[in-house]
Order: C-alpha cells, then structure tokens, then sequence
C-alpha cells in the first residue's frame, strides 16, 4: 500500500475528491475512486460517440432501490463502479450487491472502487441484511460480488458463502450469482463459494494477457484468473461459469479472440463483452471506442467457439441483464444500430 502513504490525509467530513486519502467510518484510510490524483494526461480525450448515451438514474424504483440499499448498509457495484446502467437496473428492481465493504485492498487502474487496507474488518450482519434486502426486492436472480479483501487469511471466502447461504435459507427459489475476487488463486478458498448453493460462478479476465498488468493490479493475473474459473468447473461440473471483457484499451481483435479462446478452455460457458469507460482523469484512457456492429461480430465469433451465450453491446457490464444470459439473443440487446 505504499501509494496510500504518498497521498495525503483528508480529515474533514465532506466527501472526498477523486484521488484523496480519507478515514473511513470504520477508521481505516482508504483513496477515493482507488487511483490517487495525477496530472491529467496530454492529449484531449476521445469524443464520446452517440450510441454510449445512457438515461442519468431517476424514477420511483430507482429511488426505491437506492433506499433500500441504504438502510442496510449495503455497497452496490452499481454504484461504486459508476456503471451507466444503474437507472435501468434499480428501476427494474435488481441490483448488484457488492460484499464486504465498499474499500478494495488493491487498485487496478481501471477501477473506480475505493482503495484501502480494512485489516480484517467485516460487518457481522451482513449475510442476513443481503437475504432481507433480496426478500424485500422479491428478486428471482441476485449477483453478489466483492471487493478484493486481501488482508483476509482466505480472501473473504468464508464470509462470501455465509452471505450466500443466507440469502439461500430466506430466499430459497432465488438463483445467485457469485462475482467472485480472485482469493490469490487459492483452491480451497474458490471451492468454499462454489459449494455455498450459487448457480453462477464469475471471474473477470477484464483484459487481454498483453494489457493485464497496466489496467489490472499486480496481484491480479491472466493465468491465475483462467486457473480459478478452471478449477469451479472442475470442482463442480454442472455449475455456471462466466467471465467478462473490457474493450477499448488498446487490445487487437487477434487478441480477443485469444483471450474468447483461452476462456472457453477453461470451460467458461458465459462472457460479456462491453466498452471500457474511464472513470476519472486518474484512470487509464480510452484508447478507442467499439461500435455496436464491431460488438456484434464478436458475439458472433465467440458464439462460434462455443460459448453459450456471449452479451456484447457498448454499455454491457459483467452483470448486466444477468437473468437474461441463457435466453440466447444477446439479452434483449439490439447492435443493429447505434443505440437501442
């Protein structure tokens, strides 16, 4: 964490800036947005293209949702990750629910959860706060995912599969997906979640094996990434699993389709694919923006090597229209033109 101590301390009350340190409620620093603040980069950024307009987030199921998360203390990838779909999501009345906090204990460059060192902390009512929240929702299909909890002797596997089983004990028709951290490529750790009750098991590549160490953190890795969704299947052949990837940061279409087919050998079944967007001035910059017919050729390859469903459009994250993955027919999602 030696980029934390260069950073200095926030000690006021207001919210942070993008790039500050600041002392958590529970007493730990951390940097908001993940990335400490820089220098803008030379060059203007790229133009955003028409069809990556998305709706800003309103509506009574919005608000609904919002209030919802808020009194039981929930994080949201939805909102931590500033993903554009959180309108569409919440007023659906489905969310992301991200455990173990909202402070990540690495810092992938293109990432814009929190960074910190949360030495061990996790909220003890958090399994049965997530189980009430899903009831309340009366949701059918629930992601779960997590921070990176490195500080954890197991990554926080245990406490991830007790979340789960709660969630199960409450809401036993309700189908969960795990979007899981990497637990260090931990073995054990991986077979912890895969036994808690999920349908899905996820892990997000994010990148291709060129790209992996400037966007991910170093912890991270392409093989390692590969060997964990390898070792779910093996260890439980009838699950689910899924994987996601990040476009626009500089990768070539031979690479892509490398990383589709290194993915399906390790016998992933489902991958998203949807366009890298910068979060601040301190994250990596777009290198290119992919337009919905070039999204829809690569469904169409990686459909071709044998994946069973490939979602792929320019606002796609790894959990959006989750539910949908299986329907065949790129989740509702229309490539034709330019936005849907």
């Amino acid at each position: 964490m030696r980029k934390l101590k260069e950073t200095p301390l926030v000690a006021h009350a207001a919210r942070p800036r993008s790039g500050e340190k600041y002392l958590t409620p529970q007493g730990f620093t951390a940097v908001r947005d993940g990335i400490k603040a820089a220098a803008a980069q030379a060059g203007a950024p790229l133009r955003k293209p028409p069809w990556l307009k998305a709706r800003a987030p309103s509506g009574a199921g919005f608000q609904a949702v919002r209030a919802l998360v808020k009194e039981h203390r929930l994080a949201t990838v939805c909102e931590e990750a500033k993903c554009p779909n959180i309108g569409e999501c919440w007023n659906a009345g489905t969310a992301t629910i991200m455990l173990m906090g909202a402070v990540c204990t690495r810092a992938c460059r293109f990432c814009s959860v929190d960074t910190g060192n949360p030495h061990g902390w996790l909220d003890a009512q958090e399994p049965d706060n997530a189980a009430r929240t899903v009831l309340m929702m009366r949701l059918k299909y629930v992601v779960l995912t997590s921070v990176d909890r490195d500080d954890l002797r197991d990554g926080g596997a245990a406490h991830y599969a007790c979340c789960v089983r709660a969630i199960k004990r409450l809401n036993p028709h309700t189908a969960v997906e795990a979007l899981t951290p990497d637990f260090q490529g931990v073995l054990t750790d991986i077979a912890t979640v895969v036994d808690s009750g999920i349908e899905v098991f996820a892990q997000n590549i994010e990148t291709v094996e060129r790209l992996t160490h400037p966007v991910r953190d170093p912890r991270a890795g392409y093989a390692q990434t590969l060997a964990v969704l390898a070792h779910a299947k093996a260890h439980r052949p009838t699950l689910l699993t899924k994987s996601s990837l990040m476009l626009g940061l500089g990768e070539t279409d031979a690479e892509i389709e490398a990383t589709l087919a290194d993915l399906r050998g390790a016998g992933v079944d489902l991958v998203t694919l949807g366009q890298y967007l910068r979060p601040t001035v301190n994250h990596l910059p777009v290198e290119r923006y992919v337009s919905p017919q070039q999204f829809a050729a690569y469904r169409a390859r990686a459909l071709a090597l044998g994946f069973l469903e490939c979602v792929a459009g320019p606002l796609v994250r790894s959990s959006y229209r989750a539910e949908q993955a299986l329907n065949r027919n790129n989740a509702g999602l229309d490539n034709s033109g330019h936005a849907p």
